[in-house]
């Protein structure tokens, strides 16, 4: 099947063509018509989705339920479309044990009688290859759990991933870019600091694996320079014609308990664009010099964005000092890795700016707005800034029982009016958040008032100003409940970042991409901190959002992107360098 096909098609040939991609649902394929002509594949799929997300909740549930069980009796009897069958024989559910088979029925089961529709998963996953059977039920199992309403808006995102496959297979449409970049993260992630997750903090084996391995990559890419720095960037540089550079890159370390995707997409997306110029024998009339960072999540150390702030020349002398948890020195640990360890050599990795076009980031979202909105790429209009504190409030321990309830200081329900003044404080303004992360009572026990609470603050906002307005009215509403609850309390500072406002220029580059891709611009906030943030005080800088599955969910193992908006980042990537 071909674009022009579905453009020039009647109505009723429209829908036809496209028959099997909802199953037993041609209203979708109806009402998608009204917008042609489609520019691209993907804007075809983000027009369908667009219907499903504007149509009544009792059509998407028409929609869901639509759907078979997966291993249900409708695959027993042979009833299921041609494209579900093939979808769970892939899958290999025609081949469950007794046991397997038995599980997936009393799942089926209990899902129904929580949520009343089927259990709807895109068997063949994000790689398009397909889970496994015990990847299914666990699955299954974890999604039972859920909310009624965030589930069936996941029922539906599966459904879009289902059609999306299709499609592919109607228009004979491979995502091999994609794919790469999938199968690198996949192997990348085999490097960690442990065994039963992704983890790979500053300096570990783990870390300085990973290293050497985006170091052979990038040669195989055919990069012309590849190195690794004092601080452990790996930079990979592909000449240009001219005497000017265009920086890009994201961290390959990781938080503990991670996902594949964080940081490391945005090394992934101009590795393989290289890779394509390289094969092309393509030369750009700027170099692309792509720097894989060594630290960003301020993990083993307190210091973070080491490898960014060496960079712009802001790496401080006393964080070679720091020891992590085991005592070692961060100098220590640079050393024990071949690093060396020193502010002389690390000095040398700062840039001149005056040789750089700029800096731009292509990052997984971290977050549900595009997931939730059925599209695959977002424009970065803002890296939040943030204000950071460890705090203590102290009250008096006392009896729970013998203590009456208007003389208790406590200091657990001090906190506790805090988050919630956070909570509403934030969500009052747009783009401001507040979190309190951490809560401990020391040596708690059921029956004594907490005389003591630690509690962290997470206080961010896309400008300066609302950051500091929002971490002014927290401050004096800590002051206000001590004292009304007669507490005391400590507060510490942490962090303290200033919002990073994308550069104008690039920020139209990155949606000029977008647009050629056919797809719609959808510009959003970055509520998380990225290494663009450091580079912006050294040159103008843009990102580029990926959507993330799974609800959009990072810094967890469930963090995932699929091969088809992999491909669009590289795509865009590719794009962008175009408009210069």
């Amino acid at each position: 099947m071909t674009l022009d096909q579905l453009n020039q098609a009647s109505a009723a040939d429209f829908v036809a063509l496209l028959d099997g991609t909802y199953e037993h649902s041609p209203w979708i394929a109806e009402r998608a018509a009204a917008a042609r002509p489609f520019k691209s594949l993907a804007a075809l799929k983000v027009a369908l989705a667009r219907v499903v997300r504007e149509a009544s909740v009792d059509e998407q549930l028409g929609l869901i339920r639509a759907h078979p069980e997966l291993a249900g009796k409708a695959a027993v009897a042979g009833e299921l479309t041609a494209e579900s069958t093939n979808e769970q024989q892939k899958a290999g559910l025609t081949a469950c044990t007794p046991e397997e088979f038995a599980k997936l029925q009393k799942l089926n089961a209990d899902y129904n009688a929580r949520f009343g529709f089927p259990f709807i998963l895109a068997v063949r996953g994000p790689r398009g290859t397909g889970f496994t059977r015990a990847e299914i039920i666990a699955t299954f199992e974890r999604r039972l759990r859920a909310h009624p309403d965030l589930e069936r808006a996941e029922c539906l995102r599966q459904i879009h991933r289902i059609a999306e496959i299709r499609l592919n297979d109607k228009f004979g449409v491979k995502p091999e870019l994609g794919e790469q970049l999938w199968d690198w993260a996949a192997a990348l992630a085999a490097h960690s600091d442990t065994e039963d997750f992704l983890t790979c903090t500053y300096a570990t084996p783990a870390h300085t694996a990973v290293a050497e391995q985006l170091m052979a990559w990038m040669r195989e890419c055919g990069f012309d320079e590849v190195s690794r720095d004092a601080v452990g960037n790996v930079v990979g540089l592909y000449k240009g014609t001219g005497d000017k550079t265009l920086l890009t890159g994201s961290h390959y370390d990781t938080v503990r308990r991670a996902g594949r995707f964080d940081g490391r997409l945005g090394i992934f997306v101009p590795m393989l664009v290289v890779r394509e110029l390289h094969r092309q024998g393509k030369r750009l009339p700027f170099g692309l010099e792509v720097v894989g960072f060594s630290e960003e999540e301020g993990q083993r150390y307190p210091a973070d964005f080491l490898g960014s702030s060496a960079l712009i020349g802001s790496f401080q002398p006393a964080w070679l000092d720091q020891t992590d948890a085991a005592g070692i020195t961060l100098r220590d640990a640079m050393q024990a890795a071949g690093l060396p360890g020193t502010m002389q050599a690390i000095q040398t990795v700062k840039r001149d700016a005056s040789r750089y076009l700029g800096f731009v980031e292509a990052h997984i979202e971290q977050g549900p707005v595009l997931d939730s909105l059925d599209l695959p790429l977002g424009i970065v209009t803002s890296i939040n800034g943030s204000r950071r504190y460890t705090g203590e409030i102290i009250g008096l321990a006392s009896h729970a029982g013998t203590t009456p309830m208007g003389q208790r200081r406590d200091a657990a329900a001090g906190v506790a009016e805090l988050i919630l003044f956070t909570e509403q404080r934030a969500a009052a303004v747009p783009d401001v958040v507040g979190t309190v992360g951490m809560l401990e009572v020391p040596s708690g026990s059921i029956n004594v008032i907490p005389g003591r609470c630690r509690f962290s603050l997470d206080l961010r906002a896309t400008t300066d100003d609302a950051r500091d307005a929002l971490d002014a009215d927290v401050r004096a509403k800590l002051d206000e409940i001590c004292e009304r609850r007669g507490l005391s309390y400590t507060l510490q500072p942490t962090l303290a970042a200033n919002a990073a406002p994308s550069d104008a220029t690039w920020q139209s580059r990155w949606e000029a991409a977008v647009a050629q891709l056919g797809l719609p611009i959808h510009r959003l906030p970055s509520g998380a901190g990225h290494d663009a943030m450091k580079i912006h005080e050294l040159l103008p800088q843009a990102m580029l959002f990926v959507r993330g599955g799974n609800g959009g969910i990072s810094h967890n193992p469930l963090e995932s992107v699929t091969v088809d908006d992999a491909e669009l980042s590289i795509r865009a990537f590719e794009r962008l360098l175009d408009t210069l």
